[in-house]
């Protein structure tokens, strides 16, 4: 994994719980194929929906290592992240059984290197490349469709 030079601050989560979070950090896994922007799109676990790399908070990491750390954990991917955020998206997550909460997902550029075919959530998760109007049509999250519409490499 390479993260790009970061000034982001790490995160101290000693004093929160981690159902009380409410912010994750979300990974837009992108790369460049003969000249065409094609984004890593991955199965949830749950439902089977097409999403990007997402997770909490993590103790002494910035928003772009955590979301690094998510798309290696979920995808298998290893390469560099950016640490300007691409946007914002809410949804409602389940963390329990009939418990859900608000979240919102911060989203971050990781440009992949490589592709694992042995990662911790591997055989959990289907991975597929997409054109970033093809993705936006995958996701059920309008404003994640949005941000992955509008995607350009050529701006980070």
């Amino acid at each position: 994994m390479t993260l790009h030079k970061s000034k982001q601050s790490p995160i101290n989560l000693q004093s929160a719980a981690k159902s009380d979070v409410r912010t994750q950090f979300a990974a837009l896994c992108f790369r460049i194929k003969d000249g065409e922007t094609q984004i890593l799109l991955i199965t949830s676990r749950g439902s089977g929906r097409w999403i990007i790399p997402r997770g909490w908070p993590m103790d002494n990491k910035t928003p772009c290592e955590a979301a690094l750390t998510e798309a290696w954990e979920e995808a298998g991917v290893t390469g560099k992240a950016y640490e300007v955020s691409l946007g914002l998206y809410s949804y409602t997550r389940d963390i329990g059984e009939e418990k859900q909460v608000p979240c919102v997902a911060m989203v971050y550029p990781v440009r992949v290197k490589n592709l694992a075919h042995e990662f911790p959530e591997a055989g959990q998760r289907k991975r597929k490349w997409l054109s970033p109007k093809q993705a936006a049509q995958r996701v059920s999250d309008p404003e994640l469709a949005y941000i992955l519409k509008g995607f350009d490499p050529g701006k980070l």
